[in-house]
């Protein structure tokens, strides 16, 4: 069995945790191949762990055993499946709550592959050519570990050279489109074959459920790079007088109102913009127009024929640019999932950003990834989501 030799630095964090390799880890070049399992070992040839090659942008690889010359058997991915169902036991039998995480990667204890639950049916995404050499392995024993699953689709997320479709059914029983999950009994629209997308971030939830129950009741909602409108359903659901959600992507409108819709929330009631975000933000205050809670949860980088935008060099002068549309008394609800920004440098950028208005306020909620999204010790680079609930005027 080939061996890679990791620096003495990275070895340090995989003896810590970490299952993450990277290329510039390598204290001697790696000879191995996509999907093989090699022994994991510091300069002094002492054994670290096991991992697989898989060559995506986190790295070249991850640990999946401590175990010297554990392989990865039928036994052993079965058991990394059954143990992440265990976990989410409260979510399985939640019939208020039908979508979420079933196993997350590297958190669950094998990088490179996520498992979301929708209702029965479950999307798999692959996130390298080595990962995807184990697929008939891995799906034989996601069947085996849980056999209500009706249905398996996929996503292919990494170049593949064998040009993959990027998404499509792989085997069992084909879910209605759309089928519709709920959260807490909000019921959402989602399409598990319509390219990388399914029409729900499911990393939102908790966010989703706060927005609704504290900050939505007779209020006026703004939610900026809305998608399908989640957050505005959220919102309509918790009370909200209005809505108003902006995307540029033409699919936006009818998917939004089809989230409504769903609910029995009448769309035409609701105001739905298919329009760049930042023009609508200087549309909004050419009006004066004001919202009682705004909603902020832009992609970490976007490019339209007028603009580039990145979290990291835009978000502070984006939330300066929403304060004069938040009400009195009004909040602001910022996400980023930008795995590039840490939390600190995150509410720097917030702080940046309200300071100059001059306005008090102070950060009432702080929230990131919830229990369905576990994260790997030392790897942050997958404890990507940081959300805050800024409460406006606060004395």
């Amino acid at each position: 069995m080939r061996e890679i030799i990791l620096k003495t630095k990275a070895a340090k964090l995989v003896k810590k945790g970490s299952p993450l390799l990277n290329q510039e880890d390598l204290a001697k070049p790696l000879e191995a191949k996509e999907g093989e399992c090699v022994r994991v070992c510091d300069e002094k040839k002492e054994f670290l762990g096991m991992a697989y090659v898989g060559f995506q942008h986190k790295g070249i690889g991850w640990v999946y055993s401590k175990k010297d010359g554990e392989k990865l058997t039928p036994q052993f991915i079965q058991g990394l499946f059954q143990k992440a169902a265990q976990k989410r036991s409260s979510l399985m039998m939640d019939e208020s709550t039908t979508a979420f995480r079933l196993f997350n990667g590297e958190g669950d204890g094998l990088g490179g592959i996520t498992i979301d639950w929708y209702d029965g049916f479950v999307v798999v995404s692959w996130y390298s050519a080595g990962i995807y050499q184990w697929k008939e392995l891995i799906v034989d024993q996601l069947q085996e570990a849980i056999p209500s699953i009706q249905g398996i689709y996929e996503k292919i997320r990494y170049a593949s050279k064998e040009k993959l479709p990027e998404s499509q059914f792989v085997r069992g029983v084909k879910a209605n489109e759309p089928l519709i999950v709920q959260e807490e009994g909000v019921r959402y629209a989602t399409y598990l074959d319509e390219g990388l997308m399914t029409g729900i971030f499911l990393d939102q939830r908790e966010v989703r459920t706060l927005l609704r129950d504290d900050y939505s009741a007779g209020k006026t909602i703004l939610n900026l790079f809305s998608y399908t409108g989640a957050f505005s359903v959220a919102a309509a659901m918790g009370g909200a007088i209005q809505t108003t959600s902006v995307d540029v992507a033409n699919r936006s409108l009818e998917k939004t109102r089809e989230q409504f819709e769903v609910n029995g929330i009448d769309a035409a009631e609701q105001k739905i913009y298919v329009m760049d975000v930042f023009d609508y933000i200087k549309y909004a205050a050419k009006k004066s127009l004001t919202f009682d809670t705004i909603v902020l949860d832009p992609p970490s980088f976007a490019r339209t024929k007028k603009r580039t935008f990145s979290v990291a060099k835009d978000y502070a002068g984006l939330v300066e640019q929403l304060v004069p549309l938040t009400a009195k008394n009004g909040n602001l609800i910022l996400s980023t999932n930008a795995a590039n920004v840490s939390e600190k440098q995150f509410l720097e950028m917030i702080h940046k950003g309200l300071r100059s208005s001059g306005r008090r306020y102070r950060l009432a909620h702080q929230k990131k990834l919830p229990m369905d999204f576990p994260v790997a010790p030392h790897t942050p680079l997958s404890d990507y989501l940081k959300v805050v609930f800024v409460e406006m005027d606060f004395s």
